[in-house]
């Protein structure tokens, strides 16, 4: 349907009642929108109220994160330090066409590690604060993870989350943050923001698709992933481009499983020769067809109003899976033992106060 929007114009209003809620499940409501809206498809009067409702909802959150990197640039602009949107917001201030109608729960920024410090400080006089307040959770971000706990502003409301670099640091890939940031270019009318390379913006929605350990967005990352590769591979010289940036950042092996998902799911058209480069030199992950059938079958869990045990089998194999990329065997026990142990004590915790 994202690839053909013409083919809704015989649904009946049955038809577009099931396409709103799976468009609604998988968080692809306003993109859905606005492809139907270029295509110059009306929908039923009931669905269209869904449509436009999602589009609005998207010109307002995209006005709303212009602000905030406008606020952040302000903040962080006197450390002059390189400052990278990624994934949606950097979608929707560099203007390219993947940010139409895209929703998105929060603002990513990339900087250098050594300014962590300066940039957490600045953060806070401006009015963001530590969403967790776990001391567990403060410890496992901080020693562990690739980024900061998650920064809330405390008028605005809004999530902001300060990477250091694009995977844990005890990920079993260990991609080089100065390479993406070396690679990036400056936006016009900011002073320090900037966004990644094309080809790094793909690699990125890739590698965070892949390694992530839910996939109630897979199938709209998917369509992130297969529209930017459409319009980036027009221009000369891109594929070894990208063949060379997620090589030459140990990511071949994640990249090249995600290609074979964007192809699976939307006939993304991927040369041949960049998946046998990548495979070939791709070091872990493979794409076996055991695991591209547990992703398929995860992904089209988050579009299904109903469960099954395959669905629940595959989504809890992802969730492991995302926890043995991400970290040693021995601290992937550690972890999810804690996890367990205090989501059983909260459980508790409410069964005793009702």
């Amino acid at each position: 349907m994202l690839g053909d929007p013409c083919s809704a114009r015989q649904f009946d209003a049955e038809q577009w009642s099931a396409l709103v809620n799976i468009a609604r499940r998988t968080n692809l409501l306003g993109v859905l929108a606005e492809r139907l809206n270029s295509a110059g498809v009306s929908a039923g009067p009931l669905a269209n109220r869904h449509f436009e409702g999602a589009r609005q909802l998207s010109e307002r959150q995209h006005r709303s994160v212009l602000w905030e990197v406008h606020q952040l640039d302000a903040a962080l602009g006197h450390l002059q330090i390189p400052i990278l949107l990624l994934k949606g917001a950097a979608y929707v201030i560099s203007g390219h066409v993947v940010g139409k109608g895209r929703l998105f729960g929060d603002i990513d920024i990339l900087v250098p590690r050594a300014s962590l410090g300066d940039v957490e400080s600045r953060l806070m006089l401006a009015g963001w604060v530590s969403a967790t307040t776990s001391a567990y959770d403060q410890r496992y971000y901080r020693k562990w993870m690739h980024e900061l706990p998650p920064m809330t502003h405390l008028r605005r409301g809004t999530v902001l989350d300060v990477h250091h670099t694009i995977l844990p640091l005890t990920a079993r890939n260990a991609p080089d943050p100065k390479q993406i940031i070396d690679r990036s270019s400056y936006l016009p009318n900011f002073s320090m923001m900037r966004i990644p390379s094309p080809e790094d913006l793909v690699i990125h929605s890739i590698t965070h698709l892949v390694h992530e350990g839910e996939m109630h967005n897979g199938l709209r990352d998917l369509n992130d992933i297969d529209c930017m590769l459409r319009r980036f591979s027009l221009v000369p010289g891109f594929w070894d481009r990208f063949v060379g940036c997620a090589v030459g950042n140990d990511l071949a092996g994640p990249v090249c499983f995600g290609l074979s998902l964007a192809r699976r799911f939307f006939g993304t058209p991927i040369p041949s020769a960049v998946l046998t480069q990548l495979s070939s030199t791709g070091r872990g992950q493979q794409t076996t067809r055991w695991l591209e059938a547990v992703y398929v079958r995860a992904i089209e869990a988050a579009g299904e109003d109903h469960r099954s045990i395959t669905m629940d089998l595959a989504k809890w194999l992802v969730y492991v899976r995302s926890h043995w990329l991400r970290m040693p065997w021995t601290l992937m026990i550690q972890h999810l033992s804690i996890k367990a142990w205090v989501r059983w004590r909260a459980s508790v915790g409410s069964a005793r106060e009702s």
